[in-house]
């Protein structure tokens, strides 16, 4: 016999099942506005639809047209994230922002990913961009907090959200957990495929003839140092080799760019940078990132010429952009992101 389907996410008993958490994420969202608010932030609202929706490789877009008046259609985006439209208003002169975005990534459907889903993105003109990371572990204490626990969890992983976080580089938490010298495979901030391809071998890693350098580097965070991330305290994952950091300054060493993640249970829960603002690197930053899709997707996204236009008069800035679907699972204990949605969308039918 088949099992029987669940009933739909809008029936009274399914709703009924998601109320204790959907109030939680009410509160939480209260809380994070009004620090922000309480700092000095100001709210934003920025455009859904873009003539681009990033140029990053593996981020994949929903597509739609603006039909004119003359019936002529133009090709547009919904936005994988605020990213461009709130440096524009960087440019312009903000200087403290937020936005509690309706964001829209497709080929995502899981536990921890949803094709439509919630994004706090926020700026800090003028400052370094471990102010950003100190806003990031602050708002795990504020989202415990509004939810009335003193721990986060997920599937039996617990942290503490008060505690000292644990700051790991990534050549660390790759030498601790898959003894591999991973500034070693870029020799001069240059990728070393087969470098890389041999250590994560001996690692355990599987790897495909036609599998790139940030294949590699990509499956051995996944599979061998992301599980291990946030147990019983955060964890800033910081110092990201450049070429992992299309949209982030270089960092000291220049080998590395000013990129973090934050992790809580072994879950991503923040991606940040300190801002790239030299429009000709970020130029060769994207088609090298587009030129990247269309090899292994066969199809590439257009530049937002406005973006790199704007880029240009940008000041010095940091940035994040925090999943905040995933805080609210981890300070609720739900098991999926679907648990903590008002209503999901709805999956294709066979």
């Amino acid at each position: 016999m088949r099992p029987t389907p669940p009933s739909p996410a809008w029936t009274p008993e399914r709703l009924a099942d998601r109320l204790p958490a959907l109030a939680a994420r009410a509160r939480i969202a209260s809380a994070l506005r009004g620090h922000l608010a309480d700092d000095g932030f100001i709210e934003v609202e920025t455009p859904i639809l873009q003539v681009s929706p990033g140029n990053e490789a593996h981020l994949h877009a929903f597509t739609t047209a603006e039909i004119g008046p003359d019936g002529t259609a133009t090709p547009l985006y919904l936005h994988t994230s605020p990213e461009f439209a709130c440096k524009k208003l960087l440019a312009a002169g903000a200087t403290r922002l937020f936005t509690l975005a309706r964001v829209f990534r497709n080929r995502e459907r899981g536990p921890l990913h949803h094709p439509e889903f919630t994004m706090l993105e926020w700026y800090r003109a003028g400052e370094p961009y471990r102010s950003v990371i100190a806003d990031s572990i602050a708002f795990l204490r504020l989202a415990a907090e509004a939810a009335g626990t003193d721990r986060l969890q997920w599937r039996g992983i617990t942290c503490d959200p008060s505690a000292e976080a644990e700051w790991l580089t990534l050549a660390e938490a790759f030498g601790r957990f898959a003894n591999i010298d991973l500034l070693a495979t870029t020799p001069g901030g240059v990728p070393d495929r087969d470098a890389l391809a041999k250590a994560a071998t001996i690692a355990g890693v599987r790897i495909a003839e036609d599998d790139v350098w940030a294949d590699i580097f990509s499956r051995v965070l996944v599979e061998k140092i992301e599980p291990y991330l946030g147990h019983n305290r955060p964890t800033v994952l910081y110092e990201y080799p450049v070429c992992e950091a299309a949209l982030a300054r270089p960092a000291g060493d220049p080998r590395v760019a000013e990129r973090f993640e934050l992790y809580a249970c072994g879950v991503e829960l923040a991606n940040g940078f300190g801002e790239l603002t030299d429009a000709v690197e970020q130029r060769r930053r994207f088609l090298s990132e587009m030129d990247e899709k269309q090899r292994v997707y066969g199809e590439r996204y257009p530049l937002d010429d406005d973006f790199l236009a704007a880029l240009a008069d940008m000041p010095e800035a940091s940035g994040v952009a925090l999943g905040f679907d995933r805080l609210v699972m981890l300070a609720t204990g739900a098991r999926r992101i679907e648990d903590v949605l008002w209503l999901p969308v709805a999956e294709p039918q066979a």
